[in-house]
């Protein structure tokens, strides 16, 4: 089965452990959502498994490569991982110099050796799914940034990767950018496109969630059922949850 397994992982800043112990495993054709409040590690654990951070010690196992971080990893690895996990950033990082429709294809021309043809054929493929087969020509800055996280979501999936990770995908967006953005990776989700989302929106996390975890102080305090999560099994998460949610009751004159 090609899945992403972590074994014993730790990650330590300075004097902080970012990430302690953790054990944890990612089902593929699921979509998995990692919550937790500001400094739990949710991005390190995201950022390790493009290997973005390297954790001191522990394994990672995906599609029947097992890394271990105690040692040295070749150049070979690190881009065999960074093609089976497409990294999807908060500030959607596309190359300013390039048009969308060249942002697409950069990668699948120069890392996967795809055919320019083919390349732009499946680039337009992917605008098209993303709402933006008009916007192919345009450059970066011509474009909302709703549009732009778009550009980089479509972008992530012409490299074909087994895992997409999204750190924060929506956090700069407006509500109307935030919910255009929001419905496409629930329709990748409903088609089985492995996801590993960090989100605040616990709305969404309950509508795409195959599988919650749920961080904080750098250890996972639940792995499991979103509707076990959602329905409070303790007080943290009771707290964590109400936290999350406004209630307009508690504002009331």
């Amino acid at each position: 089965m090609n899945l992403i397994k972590l074994e014993n992982i730790n990650k330590q800043f300075e004097n902080h452990k970012v990430l302690d112990n953790i054990n944890v495993e990612f089902l593929p054709k699921n979509t998995t959502v990692l919550v937790g409040p500001s400094g739990a590690g949710k991005s390190t654990l995201l950022r390790s498994l493009n290997l973005l951070e390297r954790p001191e010690s522990g394994k990672y196992l995906i599609n029947g490569l097992t890394i271990n971080f105690g040692k040295v990893l070749t150049n070979k690895t690190i881009l065999h991982i960074r093609r089976e996990t497409g990294m999807v950033f908060q500030n959607y990082n596309l190359f300013p110099h390039l048009s969308v429709i060249d942002n697409l294809t950069e990668g699948p021309v120069q890392v996967l050796k795809q055919k320019k043809y083919d390349a732009e054929n499946e680039a337009l493929q992917l605008l098209t799914k993303v709402g933006l087969e008009e916007k192919a020509h345009f450059y970066p800055n011509a474009l909302s940034g709703g549009q732009q996280q778009r550009v980089a979501i479509a972008r992530s999936l012409a490299m074909h990767p087994s895992y997409i990770l999204l750190d924060e995908p929506t956090s700069a967006l407006d509500p109307e950018s935030e919910l255009g953005v929001l419905k496409i990776l629930l329709q990748l989700s409903r088609e089985g496109q492995s996801l590993i989302i960090i989100t605040h929106n616990m709305e969404f996390a309950k509508a795409v969630a195959d599988k919650i975890v749920f961080l904080e102080d750098g250890k996972i305090l639940f792995d499991g059922d979103p509707k076990i999560f959602f329905n409070r099994p303790n007080g943290r998460i009771t707290d964590f949850l109400s936290a999350m949610t406004f209630n307009s009751k508690q504002y009331e004159k």
